[in-house]
């Protein structure tokens, strides 16, 4: 078996540009690109996978957001997983900036699924010895893989970003969470930025409907800063803006990880209150979400590539929590 001389990227279709925006930076320091292979539907839509390099013996890393269609992604990602393994690749590491299905990470009600543990088993039996992921909805999904799981925050990049865009206006920022389940992920945005935090909290009737929010702290005269994980429809998102411009707010602009973006969202923040919305590129936009004039995109790639080349050489990948470490990496990127 041949020593693994270089990492090896392969991709799906879920977000190629992410996945060769990462074979792009890690060529900065060894001529890297992405595994020749095909990833195809048969006419009555069944997935087909072939790769057209050797890969025995080879480290492989297959770069597979699970976002929507997240069935098909998801589907993409065990084959590719399975394909590489009776291939008798080395060892294989899903990264997968989006991890879909998290929001179902514990039984709610009764007679539901905990389908977040479902698909890590799913991953494991299809031969994943490692997971390198972004902001998982709940952090307890770690604990359902019994191999490695790598989870990255998008708050050092969001941190970097904000410095930029607000300089000389700091001491009027505040950070907000979304809901008290967020106050923790807020929590840690406000400390990098040396920033007040506050919260809205929000009472549901059903899935989708907020019948009530509730600003916790004094946000008058400030520029509140929302953040948090995953924005899907923005329904919450716009109407918790309103709620903070109505308690004295000068400014809401949003920084979120995964835009989700789907139904009327793009719709809803290009007609609300919030002066912008920062998402990462964790999931590929689309169309209209890259053409929205308040919506801006923050590039993964840097931070990606430099797990991916820890992991390979057996580095700390919690350096990456770091802002200081990621300075490099984003000089000249951030606009």
């Amino acid at each position: 078996m041949p020593s693994t001389m270089e990492p090896k990227l392969i991709t799906g279709n879920a977000n190629q540009p992410l996945a060769k925006a990462i074979a792009r930076r890690m060529t900065i320091h060894r001529n890297l690109g992405l595994v020749d292979a095909r990833v195809e539907r048969f006419n009555d839509g069944e997935i087909f996978v072939e790769v057209f390099e050797n890969v025995r013996g080879e480290d492989m890393f297959i770069i597979q957001p699970t976002s929507n269609p997240a069935n098909d992604n998801l589907m993409e990602l065990l084959i590719m997983a399975d394909a590489l393994r009776r291939s008798s690749a080395k060892r294989i590491t899903a990264v997968i900036p989006y991890f879909g299905y998290a929001r179902q990470d514990r039984r709610a009600k009764a007679r539901t699924p905990i389908s977040a543990k479902l698909v890590a088993n799913m991953l494991v039996e299809a031969g994943v010895e490692r997971v390198l992921t972004m902001d998982l909805h709940a952090a307890q999904i770690q604990g359902f893989f019994d191999i490695p799981v790598d989870n990255l925050y998008a708050s050092p990049i969001f941190a970097l970003d904000i410095l930029h865009q607000f300089k000389g206006n700091m001491d009027d920022l505040m950070v907000v969470s979304p809901d008290v389940g967020g106050v923790a992920r807020a929590r840690e945005l406000a400390k990098r930025i040396n920033a007040p935090l506050s919260i809205v909290d929000k009472r549901r009737e059903k899935p989708g409907e907020v019948a009530e929010m509730t600003v916790i702290g004094d946000v008058s005269g400030k520029k509140c800063i929302i953040v948090d994980d995953i924005c899907d429809t923005a329904g919450t998102l716009c109407k918790a803006a309103e709620v903070l411009m109505e308690h004295g707010a000068t400014e809401v602009h949003s920084y979120i990880t995964h835009g989700v973006l789907s139904g009327p969202a793009v719709e809803r923040i290009t007609n609300s209150v919030m002066k912008s919305l920062v998402i990462t590129d964790s999931i590929q936009p689309t169309g209209p979400v890259s053409e929205a004039p308040n919506i801006r995109i923050l590039p993964t790639a840097p931070m990606f590539a430099h797990a991916i080349m820890n992991i390979w050489n057996g580095a700390s990948v919690s350096s990456l929590f770091e802002t200081e470490t990621l300075e490099g990496s984003y000089e000249g990127l951030l606009k």
